[in-house]
């Protein structure tokens, strides 16, 4: 009896295997290989080539702060990136809309001061029902 009770337990678990891997088969796969290719190109600016320099750290923290001020930026896009280096400022990461974009930028510009701003956000696509 203990075999067949074996087999009958090895039959179930490969039938729900099965039935996994084709509901799975159904699914979009979400794949962000693009995205990530993106960020290693080596003209791409990601939070580890935020320098360490008292000015650098300074405007990003003045930039940060200014942004999670805004009561009219959503949390979206709070969470972007800021990144400073050598006086360069890069805001990339997505927002809800191009209002959103253009406001970061303006509140960047006004508390970098000299720093030039490069403006890599993106518009997240709404997704239609």
């Amino acid at each position: 009896m203990p075999m067949k009770k074996s087999l009958s337990l090895i039959t179930a678990l490969a039938v729900m295997s099965v039935i996994a891997f084709a509901a799975d088969e159904k699914k979009v796969d979400a794949d962000n290989t693009g995205k990530n290719q993106r960020d290693r190109a080596a003209e791409s600016k990601t939070p580890g080539d935020q320098s360490n320099s008292p000015e650098d750290l300074k405007i990003t923290q003045a930039i940060r702060q200014s942004v999670v001020k805004d009561k009219s930026l959503t949390m979206t896009a709070k969470n972007i990136k800021i990144i400073t280096a050598g006086g360069l400022v890069t805001l990339r990461g997505p927002v809800n809309s191009a209002e959103e974009k253009t406001k970061i930028e303006q509140v960047a510009k006004s508390a970098a001061g000299a720093a030039k701003v490069d403006n890599q956000l993106e518009v997240k696509a709404t997704e239609r029902k």
